[in-house]
């Protein structure tokens, strides 16, 4: 039975968003974990529910943990109930970014009044999933940022650049990561040709901690809501069912209308332009507080688009493939720069051990660890070097800020 058949998942204990009366994000009640660097350290364990949807819980630092769902539009077959993958990274991306200009400016002592990013995100898609050829690609995002403060155009200035260079989330893109994989096929280890392993523990599936999840007793205002539901049509580029073509030649775009708010807190509202899709807003605090960080959900964005792409391919190609999960590690910090006084972001390459059950031979199960990450528009962003492209504009007056 093909990935994504009802019976077979319900009898594995999964579930559905619809069914599980829980909100899109929630801080949860779960087991403490081991070895997450006590400030930018990041682990996410994920699951697959029935058809694209997903559930995450993503832990940054020692905080309490987050779990948050995702899902896909009618251009997956998705029920479009919760934000695409996609929409999380952007998200992280954007929080990021406005996090470090707010904790810059005071740290240096300057009134930030407001400040808003516009960002767009790029991917590409092309190949034959049934040659096994295809293969996702990346772009360098589109930020424009308009600020209201108390300082001259030059310090303005240079707080932007400091902040770009700083935020952790900008060095997912800017730098090449070479990640690491590890596999476990209905708990046996594989080993994975073609990739560095992974130094995480594989006993572990993610699964069992996922089904028992489950909120905290304080209830916490809405931090994730859909703002406009994406048309069902057919035919058309970027319509229902495209991305399940077997051949594959498009382009994806993401935008994102993101505002700082008070303290270190910050909306956005992401809507899925190409192909055809919803629009969900998202908060978060840099606390954790009332909502996640922004590195919670840029690193809950790459789980959710890597299983995606291995459920898709599963079923493109027919695959036996029953459930599917990840446990993804990732480390931020900021370093000083040799060249001045600055500090720079960085990134550690994301850590990621695969576990696959299902009637698959050992063959399949590495495939689906490959095609997975060849086809991830994320995993695309760490394999090349796609600095941000930024535009800045102080009271409406543009800043060299790039």
């Amino acid at each position: 039975m093909a990935v994504g058949e009802t019976p077979l998942q319900e009898g594995l204990g999964m579930s559905a968003i619809e069914s599980s009366g829980f909100p899109l994000v929630f801080k949860a009640d779960a087991p403490d974990s081991d070895g997450v660097d006590a400030e930018l350290g990041v682990e996410v364990l994920a699951r697959c529910l029935e058809g694209m949807q997903k559930e995450a819980l993503v832990r940054v630092g020692q905080s309490p943990p987050w779990r948050m769902v995702s899902d896909e539009g009618p251009y997956l077959e998705g029920t479009d109930l919760a934000p695409f993958p996609l929409a999380f990274f952007t998200a992280g991306m954007q929080f990021s970014f406005l996090s470090e200009l707010a904790r810059l400016s005071r740290e240096e002592g300057i009134a930030l009044h407001s400040a808003r990013l516009a960002q767009d995100n790029f991917y590409s898609m092309e190949g034959s999933f049934l040659r096994g050829d295809a293969e996702g690609g990346a772009r360098s995002a589109e930020l424009r940022l308009s600020l209201d403060a108390e300082a001259s155009p030059d310090v303005v200035a240079r707080l932007v650049r400091r902040a770009h260079r700083s935020h952790p989330a900008h060095a997912v893109m800017r730098d090449v990561l070479e990640n690491t994989f590890a596999l476990v096929h209905n708990g046996r280890a594989l080993p994975l040709d073609g990739f560095r392993p992974s130094s995480l523990p594989t006993a572990m599936n993610p699964r069992g901690i996922l089904e028992r999840l489950k909120p905290e007793p304080a209830r916490l205002p809405v931090v994730i809501e859909k703002v406009a539901a994406a048309a069902v049509v057919h035919g058309v580029e970027g319509g229902a069912g495209t991305s399940l073509s077997h051949e594959q030649k498009r382009m994806l775009h993401i935008h994102g209308e993101a505002r700082l708010l008070e303290g270190l807190r910050a909306e956005t509202t992401i809507q899925l332009f190409k192909p055809i899709g919803s629009t969900f807003r998202f908060h978060s605090d840099e606390s954790q507080d009332g909502a996640p960080s922004s590195l919670a959900y840029l690193c809950a964005g790459v789980a959710f688009c890597y299983l995606t792409q291995i459920g898709r391919y599963a079923r493109i190609v027919r695959r036996a493939l029953d459930s599917y999960a990840v446990r993804q590690r990732s480390t931020f910090r900021r370093e000083s720069s040799p060249e001045d006084d600055t500090l720079v972001g960085r990134s550690s390459p994301f850590d990621t051990v695969v576990f696959l059950e299902g009637s698959l031979t050992e063959a399949e199960a590495r495939d689906l660890v490959r095609m997975g990450e060849r086809t991830c528009f994320l995993h695309a962003s760490m394999r090349g070097a796609f600095p941000s492209l930024l535009a800045a504009e102080l009271g409406g007056e543009p800043l060299e800020a790039d």
